[in-house]
């Protein structure tokens, strides 16, 4: 099997989620791989190490983390990392990704994937950071960029920039989330297509699509609606630069019947084939 993140895989996916467990135990379900939520399955036993052994014996893995912190000044937590370690030799997955982001610092968890300033100071912490992980886990690591709702005054790059940057000094990958550009987009006035323009094409090995809300103010990212248009279309616009990678939908709330979402993958499927015949 395809692991570790070093090699290409190229393929269609949905998130491996409870109401689906037994779809995926019952059926042969459409789909090229599955992506899980690391921290669900960083247990001892139970139904979901059960459902995920079956699954692996059926389907390529790819671990998903929303904890490690990377973004965090005093470093990420070695036995998280270890126990996150455990489950990848378990499964052997594709690949196994995180954000780029920060949620801890101390004893103190917001449970939340907070924005990073982009700075120079920064981009030493994660990078740092990043090493350290990648020698815990004996893998390189798949990095997420995040959906923002403000800037910093002290910024000093662009975000594409400092993923850039970022996979230059660590030997990192990344994990595209186009419904996150989309909506960091909108919410801090920067050009998608710039950002397109900007991150290094090569390091990508996933993309994630996904729908978000309209809240008050600005566009927040609930992962509970389908793919919106603008996503769509700048998918389409992404994909024909792209060598092989992983495609999913993702949806963490409001999670519909299995046939709608495999719908919404046919959805990624025909796009990805309308824009290779426009860019051939």
């Amino acid at each position: 099997m395809l692991n570790d993140g070093e090699v290409s895989f190229q393929g269609f996916g949905l998130g491996l989620r409870i109401p689906h467990f037994q779809h995926f135990l019952d059926e042969t379900v459409p789909v090229d791989f599955v992506e899980i939520i690391s921290e669900n399955f960083m247990v001892a036993g139970g139904r979901p190490l059960y459902v995920l052994d079956r699954v692996r014996e059926r389907w390529p893995v790819a671990m998903h983390g929303v904890s490690m912190s990377l973004g965090s000044a005093d470093g990420l937590r070695d036995d998280y990392l270890l126990r996150l370690k455990v489950l990848a030799d378990r499964v052997r997955p594709l690949w196994v990704s995180d954000h780029l982001s920060w949620s801890r610092i101390a004893h103190r968890n917001s449970h939340d994937l907070l924005p990073l300033p982009f700075t120079e100071e920064s981009l030493d912490a994660v990078c740092a950071n990043i090493r350290h992980a990648q020698d815990v886990l004996e893998r390189p690591l798949v990095i997420e960029n995040p959906s923002t709702y403000l800037t910093f005054a002290r910024d000093q790059m662009t975000e594409w920039a400092f993923l850039t940057e970022m996979t230059r000094r660590t030997g990192c990958f990344l994990l595209l989330d186009v419904n996150n550009i989309y909506v960091s987009g909108s919410n801090n006035g920067f050009d998608p297509l710039d950002y397109l323009a900007g991150v290094p094409i090569e390091r990508v090995r996933q993309i994630h699509l996904a729908g978000h809300s309209q809240g008050r103010e600005r566009l927040i990212d609930t992962h509970d609606q389908p793919v919106c248009d603008p996503v769509w279309d700048l998918f389409g616009r992404l994909y024909p630069q792209l060598g092989p990678v992983a495609t999913m939908i993702e949806r963490d709330d409001n999670i519909p019947p299995l046939g709608e979402l495999l719908a919404e993958l046919d959805q990624a499927r025909s796009v990805v084939t309308r824009s290779m015949a426009a860019a051939a």
